[in-house]
């Protein structure tokens, strides 16, 4: 049964208010909604768009968002779901840049980023995990599976730009075995912002929920205020919009052309692989002891205790708010 319009509405708003942590989170809660909690996708479809979003250029986790929603009530689902996801954070980052560009945001603000941005490593194990049985299952063979799985994860953790070639070359091996067996630049180049107030907008666009890519509308509003803003935005996530609404429709036709099916038997694998991969970097980037505390009550939440990615993600921001207005140091 379809859902209405009016869920996906809610629900994608819901994980546009709660997607602290960028595309690891978004994907762990896109997966508990749609395939765990409501089984409106296949584990395997929803494997696979994970690994058809992260080829494409534009950020992932936005293009996974609106094609599950495309999946359950075609182009005018893309179109709410999409805006439902994005729309909470654009309107949090331009709110918070009309009121702290000028200077640093609030230690509060901060604080709350740092915890939650300390959670995210469990956030992407879990994420990652949770899609390893239903990939296993369909994998032709289990040894090429892990190579790919472990190139994914290492290019994660060491070379992160180009992790699109690993995932390329993973799919193309994968095709060759089968057949022979069987917006930031801008902001500097034109001193639209200064340095500090760069950084805020970085730091803006990490604090808040939804995708990272809101950044640039912080740009956007350095350079001409709320219209700068939000034309930013559009030019940013327009193209995830046309990538789904004009090539979704031929998605599952190439799924089952043999060629396709091969490429991604060796792309899904990496992109999972991927995902818990991202848990290195993320744990390295963490500065501060309280941040490795709060890492590890995030995976004592959400493995031992099998509490939900969005309780431990509130709860690792709300720590980060108390450590820091206590006189907890923020990360550097």
């Amino acid at each position: 049964m379809r859902p209405r319009l009016a869920t996906i509405a809610r629900e994608w708003g819901r994980i546009g208010c709660v997607g602290f942590g960028g595309p690891p989170a978004h994907i762990a809660l896109l997966r508990q909604l749609c395939v765990e909690r409501r089984g409106w996708i296949e584990p395997r479809d929803f494997e696979d768009a994970i690994a058809a979003c992260n080829l494409l250029p534009g950020p992932a986790s936005t293009q996974l968002a609106i094609f599950c929603a495309w999946r359950l009530r075609g182009r005018i689902g893309a179109l709410v779901g999409g805006i439902c996801f994005i729309g909470p954070g654009l309107v949090l980052i331009l709110g918070l840049a009309a009121l702290f560009l000028a200077v640093s945001p609030p230690r509060w603000i901060l604080g709350a980023g740092a915890g939650a941005g300390a959670a995210v490593a469990a956030v992407a194990v879990q994420a990652g995990w949770s899609l390893l049985p239903d990939s296993l299952r369909r994998a032709m063979s289990r040894v090429r599976w892990a190579v790919y799985a472990l190139a994914g994860a290492m290019a994660a953790a060491t070379v992160g730009p180009w992790l699109v070639l690993v995932l390329l070359g993973c799919g193309l091996l994968e095709v060759a075995l089968r057949r022979g067996g069987a917006a930031l630049a801008l902001a500097n180049h034109y001193h639209w912002l200064t340095s500090a107030q760069f950084l805020n907008a970085v730091a803006l666009g990490q604090v808040t929920p939804g995708p990272v890519v809101h950044t640039v509308a912080v740009v956007g509003y350095g350079a001409a205020g709320l219209g700068g803003g939000l034309l930013a935005a559009l030019v940013a996530f327009s193209p995830s919009f046309a990538f789904v609404l004009l090539g979704a429709s031929h998605f599952d036709r190439l799924r089952e052309n043999k060629t396709a099916k091969a490429f991604l038997g060796g792309a899904g694998p990496a992109a999972i692989g991927a995902i818990l991969g991202t848990a290195i970097p993320l744990t390295r980037a963490l500065s501060e002891t309280w941040q490795y505390g709060v890492l590890a009550g995030a995976a004592v939440l959400i493995f031992l205790l099998r509490r939900g990615v969005v309780v431990t993600l509130l709860l690792a921001g709300a720590t980060g708010v108390v450590v820091v207005l206590t006189g907890g140091t923020l990360p550097h």
